[in-house]
C-alpha cells in the first residue's frame, strides 16, 4: 500500500522552503502545499508534507533546524500596542480594548502624547506693564503639565489593574513635541507596533479633532489600527462576537482576515464577509461563498456568513447592514495613499470614522 502524506509542520513560505531543502538533502521526499500558487510568499501559512514512514526522522531534523534558528535569532523586543492620547479629550474604552489586545498578543502598552509648544507673548495694558512668557518657560510649563497628567493616568491604570479591571500587562508613556498624526505615524514607522488603538467621536460629533486625527492615521499608518467610537454601545472586548469584513476579493484580504480572527478571540466568533458593488455580478457571490468556505474549513469553530450589498449610497447601506446584523466590529484592508489623493478623495477608512459608531479594524497588508 502506498505511503500516505502527512503534515509535518505549518510555517511561512520562506521557512517551509528551507525545511524542504534540508529534508530532500537527507533523502526525504517533501511536498509544500500553499495558499496561492501564483504568489506563495503571500500565504498566511504553508504546509510541509512528507510520507508517514519518514515522520520520525523528519521530526528530528526539523527540531535540530529550529533549535539552530532560535540560537541565531537575537532576542526581540516585546510587541507593542500603541495608544495615542490627548489628556484633555479621552475615549476611556480605548484603554480597555488596548489592554485586552495586549493581553491576547502578550504585548506591552505604550501611551503616546504629542504636545505643541507655540511661541506667543501675553501682554497687559494695566499699570502700563507688559508680561511675557519666554519660549523656554512656556515649553517647561507644557512638559511639566504633561508629566503631571502622566503621573495621574499611571496611578489610575495601576489602580484598575489592582482591582482586576484591566489585565496586568506592562505599560509606559512617550511624550513627543509636534503634530499628533505626524508623531503617531513616525512612531509606527520606527517601532512597528502590533496594533494602534485610537478613540473617535463617530458620526454624532464628527467635527471633533480626535475623529480627523484617527482618520488620518488609519489612512496612512503602516500597522493595523483599531478605532473605538465614544458613542458605541459595546461595553467590553469580550462582547466582540460578530465581525464584518468588507472585501474587494483582493488576495491580501485573506491575510487581513486571518489577522482579525487572531485578534478577536471569541469562542463563538462569527465573521460576515461583505462585498459592496453597484453591479450585480454572479461571480461576486461565487467569490464570497469561496472565501466563506475557505475560512470555515481552516477555522472549524468559526461561524461564517456572506452578503452582497449594492447601492449608490454605500455608507448608509453598510451602516444599516451593520445595525441589522448586530455587528460589533467592521474590518477591512486598505492601501496607503498620498496626501493629495486623501485630500480630494477621502478613502473608506476616513469616511467610516466620521460616519459610523461601529468600531473599525483597518489593516494595510
Amino acid at each position: 500500500m502506498e505511503d500516505k502524506l502527512v503534515t509535518l509542520a505549518i510555517r511561512t513560505y520562506q521557512r517551509a522552503q528551507m525545511i524542504k531543502t534540508v529534508l530532500e538533502e537527507s533523502g526525504i521526499e517533501t511536498v509544500i502545499h500553499n495558499l496561492n500558487l501564483e504568489h506563495p510568499e503571500m500565504a498566511v501559512g504553508v504546509r510541509v508534507r512528507i510520507k508517514e514512514s519518514d515522520l520520525p526522522r523528519a521530526l528530528k531534523i526539523v527540531e535540530e533546524m529550529e533549535s539552530a534558528w532560535e540560537e541565531e535569532t537575537p532576542k526581540v523586543k516585546a510587541q507593542q500596542i500603541l495608544i495615542p492620547i490627548d489628556f484633555t479629550d479621552q475615549v476611556p474604552k480605548a484603554i480597555d480594548f488596548a489592554f485586552h489586545f495586549a493581553d491576547v498578543l502578550s504585548a506591552e502598552v505604550v501611551f503616546l502624547h504629542a504636545y505643541f509648544s507655540p511661541a506667543f507673548t501675553i501682554s497687559s495694558n494695566h499699570d502700563l506693564s507688559t508680561y511675557s512668557i519666554s519660549d523656554s518657560e512656556l515649553l517647561r510649563r507644557i512638559v511639566s503639565s504633561a508629566n503631571a497628567d502622566v503621573d495621574n493616568m499611571s496611578n489610575l491604570i495601576h489602580s484598575r489593574i489592582d482591582k482586576g479591571e484591566l489585565p496586568d500587562v506592562p505599560f509606559s508613556f512617550e511624550l513627543k513635541e509636534g503634530v499628533p498624526e505626524d508623531q503617531i505615524l513616525d512612531y509606527c514607522k520606527k517601532h512597528n507596533p502590533a496594533l494602534v488603538v485610537m478613540g473617535t467621536h463617530g458620526k454624532k460629533i464628527n467635527n471633533e479633532l480626535i475623529g480627523s486625527v484617527t482618520a488620518e492615521v488609519m489612512e496612512s499608518c503602516s500597522v493595523p489600527v483599531f478605532a473605538v467610537p465614544i458613542q458605541m454601545t459595546m461595553e467590553s472586548p469580550d462582547d466582540i462576537k460578530r465581525v464584518a469584513f468588507l472585501t474587494n476579493f483582493d488576495q491580501k484580504d485573506l491575510i487581513a482576515i486571518d489577522r482579525a480572527i487572531s485578534l478577536f478571540t471569541s469562542d463563538k466568533l462569527e465573521i460576515y464577509f461583505v462585498h459592496a458593488s453597484e453591479k450585480n455580478e454572479p461571480w461576486s457571490e461565487i467569490m464570497l461563498a469561496g472565501i466563506k468556505d475557505y475560512f470555515a474549513n481552516h477555522y472549524p469553530n468559526l461561524i461564517t456568513h456572506y452578503a452582497l450589498l449594492g447601492s449608490t449610497d454605500t455608507l448608509n447601506l453598510l451602516d444599516d447592514y451593520l445595525a441589522q446584523q448586530k455587528i460589533n466590529v467592521l474590518a477591512f484592508n486598505t492601501r496607503r495613499r498620498n496626501i493629495f489623493v486623501r485630500l480630494f478623495h477621502p478613502g473608506l477608512a476616513y469616511k467610516m470614522v466620521l460616519h459610523s459608531d461601529t468600531p473599525l479594524f483597518v489593516t494595510h497588508v
